[in-house]
C-alpha cells in the first residue's frame, strides 16, 4: 500500500519534504504616517498597528531593520486635503517627507510609497471628479503621474499605484523613465477588487469615500477572468510586478496568474483580513499558528512578496 503518512510521521521528515517556506524577507510592512511629532497612535481597529509621525518613523524603521523586516510601504495622511488631493504631490508633502526621513536613518530600507489621491481628496476618491461626482479617468493620470515623479524624487525605490484608473501603468512608467528614474520599480494593483475587506484601511487612513462607492474603478468580485485581461495588460504596460488585493478571499485569482504568467507576483494582505485574525487570537477563538497558516497559504498559491501588518510580529 502506498503510505503517504510516512513522509509526515515527524518534524524531521516534514520538514525535509516541504514545497513552501516562508521568510522575513518575503514580507513587505505597511505604515501609516500622520503630520505633527512624538506620535505613535494605536489604530483602534487594527490591533499592534499604529499610525507614526514622522519622527517616530524614524526609530520604528531601525527597529524593523534590525528584525530582517527590511521592505515598507508608506501611506501619509495629510492634515489638509481638497479636491484636487494637492498634498499627494505636493514637494514637501507627508508621504515625500516620511520617505527623505526613512533614507537619511536606514539607507538600505526599501521603500514602496502608495500612488493614489484617496487619502488626500477631501471626497476621499481615489480620482478627479466631474459635476456629477463621476471619476475622470486621464485626468486623474496627470496627478497621479506628478505623485510618482514626486516620490521618486524624494528617494522611494518603488511606486505602488492603487487607484485603479486605466492606462496609469503606462503613464507612470513613461514619466519615471523621462524623469530619470528608470531603475524605480513600479508595483501594479492589477487585480484590486472592489472589497468589504478594506474596512479598518480606510479608519487607519482616513479615506473613506464621502459618497457612492469604488465599484466604477475598482474590480468586481463576481470575475476572475477578467483581473487576468487587467493583469496580463498592465505587465505589457510596463509594471515590474503584478499585485493581488485583497489576499484570503482571491488566492484563486492570484494561483491562475501564476499558473499562465511567469511575471513576479505579489499580494496585499489587507486590513480586514489582518483585524478578523488578530481579534480571533486575542480573544482566544484560535491559536496564533492561524496567522502563519494564513500567509504559508499566499506563499501557496504564487505570491513572491507578500504585503502584510503581521510583518513585525512574524519576524
Amino acid at each position: 500500500m502506498r503510505r503517504f503518512r510516512r513522509l509526515r510521521a515527524n518534524e524531521a521528515i516534514r520538514s525535509a519534504f516541504r514545497e513552501n517556506h516562508l521568510a522575513v524577507s518575503d514580507f513587505m510592512y505597511p505604515m501609516f504616517i500622520v503630520e505633527g511629532t512624538g506620535i505613535q497612535r494605536e489604530i483602534s481597529s487594527m490591533p499592534g498597528i499604529y499610525h507614526y509621525s514622522v519622527d517616530e518613523l524614524e526609530k520604528e524603521v531601525k527597529v524593523l531593520y534590525d528584525l530582517g523586516v527590511d521592505k515598507i510601504m508608506i501611506f501619509g495622511i495629510p492634515n489638509h486635503k481638497d479636491p484636487r488631493g494637492t498634498q499627494a504631490y505636493a514637494e514637501d508633502g507627508i508621504t515625500q517627507r516620511a520617505i527623505r526621513a526613512v533614507k537619511a536613518v536606514c539607507p538600505k530600507m526599501y521603500v514602496a510609497a502608495d500612488v493614489c489621491l484617496c487619502e488626500y481628496t477631501s471626497h476621499g476618491h481615489c480620482g478627479l471628479l466631474d459635476d456629477q461626482g463621476c471619476i475622470l479617468n486621464d485626468e486623474t493620470l496627470e496627478l497621479l503621474v506628478k505623485t510618482a515623479v514626486s516620490q521618486a524624487r524624494a528617494g522611494a525605490d518603488m511606486v505602488a499605484p492603487s487607484d485603479m484608473m486605466d492606462g496609469r501603468i503606462g503613464a507612470l512608467r513613461e514619466a519615471l523613465d523621462a524623469e530619470g528614474f528608470p531603475y524605480v520599480t513600479l508595483m501594479a494593483y492589477s487585480a484590486k477588487y472592489a472589497s468589504s475587506y478594506y474596512g479598518p484601511f480606510r479608519e487607519a487612513a482616513g479615506s473613506a469615500p464621502q459618497f457612492g462607492d469604488r465599484k466604477t474603478y475598482q474590480m468586481d468580485h463576481h470575475n476572475g477572468n477578467e483581473a487576468l485581461r487587467v493583469m496580463a495588460y498592465d505587465w505589457e504596460s510596463g509594471a515590474d510586478i503584478i499585485m493581488v488585493k485583497p489576499a484570503l478571499a482571491y488566492l484563486d485569482v492570484l494561483s491562475r496568474a501564476k499558473d499562465s504568467m511567469n511575471v513576479p507576483l505579489a499580494v496585499y494582505n489587507v486590513s480586514g483580513e489582518y483585524t478578523m485574525l488578530k481579534n480571533a487570537v486575542m480573544e482566544g477563538v484560535m491559536n496564533e499558528s492561524v496567522i502563519y497558516e494564513s500567509l504559508i497559504s499566499m506563499k501557496r498559491a504564487g505570491a513572491d512578496l507578500i504585503i502584510t501588518y503581521f510583518a513585525k510580529e512574524m519576524a
